[in-house]
């Protein structure tokens, strides 16, 4: 079974890799670690198709230690003991190095179980994971590592990646001739991925007519093989969680573009419910007393897109989107609301006075007699002096008017009727 181009194309050392020049370049502390010999336990993260599996094997291969791989998706605590065997013996004599891939899917007993070996140094560990590794791996494990970030590859990045594909297709006996749009086209679409690249245009390749010069990709071709593959998504890993909170903090920030753009992210990967609450709670929390009309407006905008459905529902979800983006901003709704829940969480309550009470018989050692509510709606505007909080809290002040106009027009009114100048 021939292997798949990606693997093929997998560069053989650190110079080769295509992007990572964070960590790859010349100089960098963590090329220069590695090419000094002294191998320290790493744990690499990042998303897929960005070459952490492929510079693990490369600092594995040339370490001259004695080579272990495993998947955190199939292996269990017998496969992680097999490889402490080797412990001591001639064939782990220039040491043992541990590849471990997808480290997050190990449960917490089965990465406790590598503690002993790393403290120790009989053991050098590389992991590698999609996942937020501070989310997902044991502290303690996770204290023994250096943690080391790999980045989406740019669309250079991959073009560079393309080229080298076609390059190493015509060694092999199969010319490739693919046009420059296609290959802008295919890195562009890839989102960061360099195995999905690859593999979008070895498909392409297999479809093609082969003609005087070779097999020719065209930009159509291209298009055909890698619809919908642009998008990076987990509606349960650290993209989604990026995503949503681009999303809402480009509403809070008043760019409607970004705004758009984050949701039509969404939409794409057909995460409807999250495009549509994340919408409900920016009308709430970000817009809020500014413009109090806008949180049934975006209900509405909401239900209706329930309603219809995807694709139709991108059309009122749009409207609220560019709405909340564009209108006035104010949390004092949020900020009073958390600082009462400061208080009550912190036990600063109290009774309720008795005026506020429901209606009920005094006790004998009650000193005034009689509830004593003032009716607001009896008085003049509709307001009078009167205690409403606890005794013990009853100077406090949560809410503070926001300065935008209906805020302020409030305020005004209040301060109009209650006579504070």
């Amino acid at each position: 079974m021939r292997e798949p181009l990606a693997q093929r194309l997998r560069p053989k050392t650190l110079g080769d890799v295509c992007g990572q020049q964070h960590l790859l370049a010349p100089g960098r502390v963590f090329r220069r670690t590695i090419e000094s010999g002294h191998i320290p336990n790493m744990i690499f993260y990042g998303p897929s198709g960005t070459g952490k599996t492929t510079v693990a094997r490369i600092i594995a291969e040339n370490s001259g230690m004695t080579l272990h791989k495993l998947n955190g998706t199939s292996c269990g605590t017998g496969d992680i003991k097999a490889v402490f065997k080797d412990i001591g013996t001639l064939a782990g004599a220039g040491g043992i190095l541990l590849y471990l891939d997808e480290i997050q899917y190990l449960n917490k007993k089965q990465q406790q179980s590598l503690l002993e070996c790393l403290e120790e140094g009989t053991v050098t560990l590389i992991a590698s994971t999609t996942e937020n590794p501070y989310f997902y791996i044991y502290n303690a494990l996770l204290s023994r590592c250096t943690v080391f970030e790999f980045k989406s590859l740019t669309a250079r990045d991959v073009e560079q990646g393309i080229r080298n594909a076609v390059s190493r297709l015509s060694e092999e006996g199969t010319s490739v001739v693919i046009a420059d749009d296609a290959v802008q086209y295919l890195a562009e679409s890839a989102g960061g991925d360099m195995r999905k690249a690859l593999g979008s245009l070895e498909f392409a390749v297999a479809a093609a007519e082969k003609g005087p010069e070779g097999k020719s990709i065209t930009l159509e071709m291209i298009q055909q093989v890698t619809r919908r593959t642009a998008m990076r998504y987990d509606k349960d890993g650290d993209e989604h969680y990026d995503i949503v909170s681009a999303y809402q903090k480009s509403m809070r920030g008043s760019d409607p573009d970004a705004a758009l753009h984050y949701l039509a992210r969404l939409l794409e990967a057909g995460d409807l419910p999250s495009a549509c609450r994340r919408l409900m709670v920016c009308a709430c929390e970000d817009v809020g007393l500014a413009y109090p009309q806008i949180i049934p407006i975006v209900k509405a905008a909401v239900d209706a897109a329930n309603m219809l459905g995807l694709p139709e529902a991108r059309i009122p979800l749009a409207d609220a989107v560019i709405l909340v983006s564009t209108s006035p901003k104010s949390n004092s709704g949020e900020s009073a609301i958390d600082a009462a829940l400061a208080d009550v969480r912190a036990g600063r309550t109290g009774p309720v006075p008795r005026q506020l009470q429901n209606k009920h018989f005094d006790g004998a050692d009650a000193l005034v007699k009689g509830q004593n509510y003032k009716y607001a709606q009896a008085y003049q505007n509709h307001w009078v002096e009167q205690q409403y909080l606890p005794d013990a809290i009853k100077d406090a002040k949560y809410y503070v008017y926001g300065d935008n106009r209906s805020e302020q027009a409030a305020k005004a009114y209040w301060a109009k009727i209650k006579g504070e100048g």
